[in-house]
């Protein structure tokens, strides 16, 4: 099976590349038998963000999509699993043993996937993910002479264990603003605070391992993180997606990521 879904354009007409991470459901045969019953899907999935975001091929933009969970490894996460966070919010590693409540999700109950288990994944799974993004980018900033990789998450209204208040709708992520040139976060935080929805800027999310590494202004490498609640774009219960409410927030992505594409 593939590793990752890459939606090319017929043509670039945009100098930013699209990243979807987390929506991947898929398990290899030997680490979903190791699972505990009961604990698929993964609840922080994020649910249908690449079919939020297929509206981005007629805009000219490359979409990478991974295919494998977030369980099987979190492409955005440290390789080195340093943690992203120190403001005592439950964190998950890069292969991670529980969900974001902390419960373990191994029949074993390991609290932690061994060092020999993260190297071969590592191997696997996210360094392909990674090597496929950077070509990308590459590619894109060729024809433009400048790129902006845009990172895209969704996240349940609320999840005690990471922030105590419900998240807001939108969360733009700019690694407190060092992954992407000043202009460009006002441009997109100004696009994104005209369309109606409470809107953050780096809290209480500032972008992952994905956004701060990526994210190299000074060689005209930019990246954004988008993190969202999956009330914005699904039904009040966070279990569907709703057209609608979809609809809307497409018509602000699409006009985010022209403005920013623009400039």
């Amino acid at each position: 099976m593939p590793l990752f879904d890459l939606i090319r354009p017929t043509a670039l007409k945009l100098p930013i590349v699209i990243s979807v991470p987390h929506a991947g459901t898929e398990f290899p045969d030997d680490i979903r038998a190791e699972l505990k019953p009961g604990v698929l899907p993964p609840d922080d999935t994020d649910w249908f963000v690449n079919q939020l975001y297929d509206f981005a091929t007629e805009l000219g933009i490359p979409t990478l999509c991974a295919r494998y969970s977030r369980w099987v490894i979190d492409l955005n996460r440290n390789p080195d699993s340093t943690p992203l966070y120190h403001d005592g919010r439950v964190l998950t590693g890069l292969c991670p043993a529980t969900n974001f409540l902390g419960e373990p999700i191994y029949q074993d109950e390991r609290t932690a996937v061994s060092a020999e288990e993260v190297a071969r994944r590592k191997l696997l799974y996210f360094e392909p993910y990674h090597q496929a993004l950077q070509q990308l980018l590459d590619e894109t900033k060729a024809q433009f002479g400048r790129v902006l990789l845009w990172d895209c998450h969704s996240i349940r209204r609320m999840v005690p264990a990471i922030n105590p208040e419900p998240f807001p709708d939108l969360i733009l992520g700019s690694a407190d603003e060092t992954s992407a040139a000043p202009a460009l976060i006002m441009q997109a935080l100004q696009v994104l605070g005209s369309g109606g929805y409470s809107l953050n800027h780096n809290h209480p999310f500032k972008g992952g391992f994905i956004t701060r590494h990526f994210g190299q202004p000074a060689q005209q490498q930019h990246a954004l993180q988008l993190e969202m609640s999956k009330q914005v774009y699904m039904d009040d219960q966070e279990q569907h997606y709703d057209e609608l409410r979809a609809g809307r927030i497409r018509t602000l992505l699409s006009q985010t990521l022209q403005a920013v594409g623009g400039m």
